[in-house]
């Protein structure tokens, strides 16, 4: 499936500049649009190297730095840039006063009938929707960071936003191989939400001196995080028994009752006798006969996951240490899921 829609991406910098090689390489025509038109030019060569660097890496499709530069076209400005588009998706700094005046610039040159989206990854889609004339037509679509790779996309309509709007989306994202979770606009959506929280408990752990940030990585990526790939929260939580996770609760009351305070959703089905997969009722309702089937598969997904790490070994993070204190000194437990040093927060 290929795109039929011509779309406009406005802000080509890292992040809008990966969306629209994701965009192009499923066959959309792209224009792109920055704060001058020697910029977006820039930043177009800029595309196209990548492509050719990645494809020689093979992240990308042979010939896919042909297929950028065929697909996407620098605009002199945003107006020219949206003026035929039947999608634009806003990607410039994740400031409210920057995106407004965008906003109300893309608004003002579109069709009546083109669909406006925002790359936010932080401000509600509400605060942005009165700079967009016809806001019914505008929505976060939320790509992760390095866009090119990260499959999954926030879909994040505001209460006034048509919801003829969404599948229309969805379509064309689902194009480019990406997979798309629509959330309700509020503060941090469900990807930041969950980021973060993990990122405070972690750094409250640093700060009691219970684990070095090197060592809860470890534990993060060779534990529950080896899990996620596979599996979100409630599956897993399905999978290790809702009982057992009560009782968990139970004991981590015993130091924070407030900050790890059963949730009423849990307790629920607790006192249902739902706990899970192995009585066939839980957060996702998972028939008992399908366990089985479900274990074999999460026993494969793990070898291979393993397999995969040690194929690309550890990422470099520290400095390559030779010699027989090289394990002691931690040189060789590397984060393989860290981002590029220009990522941003999502």
């Amino acid at each position: 499936m290929s795109i039929t829609q011509k779309i406009a991406v406005v802000g080509s910098g890292y992040m809008g500049g990966g969306i629209a090689q994701v965009l192009a390489l499923a066959g959309a025509q792209v224009t792109i649009a920055d704060v001058s038109a020697e910029i977006a030019a820039q930043n177009y060569e800029r595309l196209i190297a990548e492509a050719g660097q990645f494809a020689e890496q093979g992240l990308f499709p042979a010939g896919a730095a042909d297929t950028v530069r065929a697909n996407v076209r620098p605009a002199a400005s945003i107006e020219e840039a949206v003026q035929d588009a039947d999608f634009i998706e806003e990607a410039v700094p994740e400031k409210i006063e920057i995106k407004h005046e965008t906003l109300r610039r893309i608004s003002a040159a579109a069709r009546p009938d083109a669909i406006i989206g925002s790359n936010t990854s932080t401000i509600n889609i509400a605060q942005m929707a009165p700079a967009v004339e016809r806001p019914e037509r505008f929505l976060g679509v939320h790509f992760s960071n390095p866009a090119p790779f990260i499959p999954g996309v926030e879909l994040i309509p505001h209460e006034g936003t048509d919801a003829a709007v969404l599948p229309v989306v969805e379509q064309f994202v689902a194009a480019t191989g990406k997979q798309t979770a629509r959330v309700k606009d509020a503060t941090g959506f469900v990807l930041n939400r969950l980021q973060y929280a993990l990122f405070h408990e972690a750094s409250q752990i640093v700060e009691e001196g219970i684990a070095t940030a090197d060592d809860i990585d470890t534990i993060v990526r060779t534990t529950f995080g080896f899990r996620l790939p596979f599996f979100g929260p409630f599956a897993i939580a399905d999978m290790a028994g809702l009982d057992v996770y009560s009782f968990c609760y139970a004991s981590l009351q015993t130091r924070w009752p407030e900050r790890f305070a059963t949730p009423a959703s849990l307790k629920n089905l607790v006192d249902a006798g739902k706990f899970g997969t192995k009585t066939g009722a839980g957060y996702l309702q998972v028939p008992a006969e399908r366990t089985p089937e479900l274990v074999a598969y999460r026993n494969r997904a793990y070898v291979a996951m393993q397999k995969l790490l040690d194929e690309l070994g550890p990422a470099p993070i520290h400095a390559a240490v030779e010699g027989p204190d090289a394990a002691a000194t931690g040189a060789s437990d590397s984060d393989a899921n860290t981002s590029t040093p220009n990522s941003d927060a999502a």
